[in-house]
């Protein structure tokens, strides 16, 4: 499962774009030639027959800009056979939309080579992305995963956030954090706490000592006044769910009794910032049955502001939109959250729901293909 995006335009309504978008210059063209046959000052019109072709360097190939351009010339000189002006002034007039046509067809080929460069570089954002923030399926053990994450900054793939969710001999491990800042030192300390989280996870019996390690790694790469916020989490026998609370938004527990707020019972400190003192990370240890769900978040979200500069209620808001399906979960609570921002994120936002199956569900949905083969 990959992290979602903001949602792209109806397809059919982007063909429909594309189809008519070169059909706009000769729109424009053939308007400016009815207004200089229906007026007696039909030459004075000539020059906006350039704007056919500057409008075609945004939306077309050289090639199509120059035939835009061609016809714009060709509708000219038609024009000037209406008229008595001398054949002097006419070609001046002319000139206008010729040269226009020119520099367009230079200006399309530089965007088209600009345009190129950008796929490239999208293309190792998205390798970038694969390997820092890696696809989640749907099912990691016995549990149901959902991811939603959105980069704030445009035609970013990932950003300050951070989230692995993985199984290892001592349960299922995850981690959701907030790096401090945005760009790429951010990027860069997110992959940093990440590959430390995934080879610590799977070595670590003690889920302290996992969160230790990162903070020795964070202490010797970091600069001093940087730091992450992160709630690392683990799954290690039947019934019941360490958390590890690192100056990060408190999760919430969804379950029977209702939607709580995970309040660390000891308050520490960012990692990256056990070096100034405080209180050392706890082990806090909560309930978690069947039928129950974790729901991890980072700032991002819950600092969400609409037009009113109104917070985005987060926990208000996550039982209108609670379900046995995750996916389902995470995709109705992120529609709403960027309802909420009119549509844009202005900080890296990302939500981890982890759901617990209650056994006889996992055990007819088990017994389905089988008895369907019988």
């Amino acid at each position: 499962m990959f992290p979602a995006r903001l949602r792209p335009s109806d397809p059919d309504q982007l063909v429909a774009r594309r189809h008519l978008a070169p059909a706009v210059p000769v729109i424009i063209i053939c308007g400016v030639a009815l207004l200089a046959l229906a007026t007696s000052e039909g030459l004075a019109w000539l020059p906006l027959l350039a704007v056919g072709p500057a409008l075609a360097a945004a939306q077309c190939g050289p090639y199509g800009v120059m035939r835009i351009g061609l016809l714009a010339v060709a509708v000219g000189a038609f024009l000037g056979t209406q008229g008595v002006e001398p054949m002097r002034t006419q070609a001046i007039l002319l000139a206008t939309p010729a040269a226009v046509s020119l520099a367009s067809c230079g200006a399309s080929a530089l965007r088209r080579r600009r345009e190129r460069v950008l796929a490239d570089v999208r293309s190792v954002a998205e390798a970038a992305q694969n390997a820092l923030l890696k696809p989640v399926p749907s099912r990691v053990g016995q549990f149901q995963v959902a991811v939603r994450y959105s980069a704030a900054a445009a035609e970013a793939r990932v950003g300050g956030d951070l989230y692995a969710l993985l199984p290892t001999p001592y349960g299922v491990r995850l981690i959701v954090g907030d790096v401090r800042g945005k760009g790429l030192p951010a990027v860069s300390t997110a992959a940093l706490v990440l590959g430390v989280f995934r080879e610590a996870a799977y070595d670590e019996p003690d889920l302290l000592d996992v969160v230790a390690r990162i903070e020795r790694s964070l202490s010797r790469n970091l600069a001093p006044d940087d730091f992450v916020t992160a709630v690392v989490a683990g799954y290690p026998s039947d019934g019941r769910m360490e958390l590890v609370n690192c100056g990060h938004a408190p999760p919430l527990l969804v379950g029977e009794s209702g939607i709580i707020a995970v309040e660390p019972t000891c308050p520490a400190p960012p990692l990256g910032l056990a070096s100034l003192g405080g209180d050392l990370p706890s082990l806090q240890v909560v309930p978690f049955a069947g039928g129950d769900q974790l729901l991890l978040y980072t700032d991002g979200v819950i600092e969400a502001r609409d037009r009113g500069r109104e917070y985005f209620p987060l926990l208000e808001r996550v039982p209108r939109h609670v379900c046995d399906e995750p996916s389902r979960t995470l995709a109705s609570l992120h529609d709403e959250l960027l309802t909420h921002v009119g549509g844009r994120l202005h900080d890296d936002a990302a939500l981890l729901l982890l759901r617990k199956p209650v056994l006889g569900a996992v055990r007819a949905a088990a017994d389905m293909p089988s008895a369907s083969s019988a």
